[in-house]
């Protein structure tokens, strides 16, 4: 199985992403470390949205939250900041996305509640180490998202229907990729649907609303994984004022290896007086 050249380590990715040199798609470079959908709001909109993500988790897994304009931690984001380590921002201003940009420090705000959600491209190393194919890795393009019938559970100002990611795998493939990822509920967890386009109500595989198209085999099916692109989604329904979010496919490359995710997220459950 042919990869995406890898950079030396990671830090390497890290230094072109700052740079403004690297703006492509983050699936199958991360060396293993988990990586996470990234949105930043005002505070008078972040307890609404933390309802929703709480209310939906298969798109929208919460790792962590960062509030009143704090742009690292020690945790998911230990030497990172927020505003330069993601090689490409949407910004939506006035009720519409405005433009992306290679870097958001220009407008940042102190009163800007930040949320961490995993992602399925934390699965790919997984996937790919168990000898799965990830389509979209191969081919050294963005994974093919779809827009589903299927709908959110609303909170406050924030609904909208579910994205998914798809990978196409023949059947006996999907279901060991469904027993491999059900296990990482913090980057979506097993596929919500293995063959069912229709059921989702995804006319053409071939026509993503995110992404870019992948090759289907013959003898492969579509294997869907939910996706924090849902919250752009209901981030557009809702017409903010004012939020940031990463462009699909471009996502953040946090500071823990998937094999320690599962202590890291457990250490924040932990009381420390």
């Amino acid at each position: 199985m042919t990869k995406l050249s890898h950079f030396s380590d990671v830090d390497a990715l890290r230094k072109e992403i700052r740079r403004g040199t690297f703006t492509s798609s983050t699936a199958g470079l991360s060396s293993g470390y988990v990586q996470a959908n990234f949105v930043a709001l005002p505070r008078v909109y972040a307890l609404d949205f933390l309802l929703w993500c709480i209310r939906n988790p298969r798109p929208c897994p919460i790792i962590e939250v960062l509030d009143d304009g704090r742009t690292t931690s020690d945790v998911f984001l230990n030497n990172l900041d927020i505003r330069v380590d993601i090689p490409l921002y949407r910004f939506f201003s006035k009720n519409a996305l405005e433009r992306e940009l290679l870097e958001i420090r220009e407008v940042w705000r102190p009163d800007l509640y930040t949320f961490l959600l995993g992602c399925s491209f934390t699965l790919d190393d997984i996937l790919i180490d168990s000898g799965l194919p990830v389509r979209h890795v191969d081919e050294n393009s963005v994974v093919p998202m779809y827009i589903t019938q299927i709908n959110t559970i609303p909170a406050g100002l924030f609904s909208g229907p579910v994205v998914v990611t798809m990978r196409p795998m023949k059947k006996a493939q999907a279901l060991k990729a469904a027993r491999i990822t059900a296990s990482y509920n913090f980057a979506h967890g097993a596929p919500i649907s293995i063959g069912g386009s229709s059921q989702l109500g995804i006319g053409d595989l071939g026509s993503p609303d995110f992404g870019e198209p992948v090759t289907v085999c013959a003898d492969e099916i579509p294997v869907f994984w939910a996706c924090g692109v849902t919250t752009q989604v209901a981030i557009a329904n809702a017409k903010l004022e004012f939020a940031i979010s990463h462009a699909p496919g471009r996502m953040l490359i946090t500071s823990v290896h998937t094999k320690d995710a599962h202590k890291k997220l457990d250490s924040l459950k932990e009381y420390h007086p």
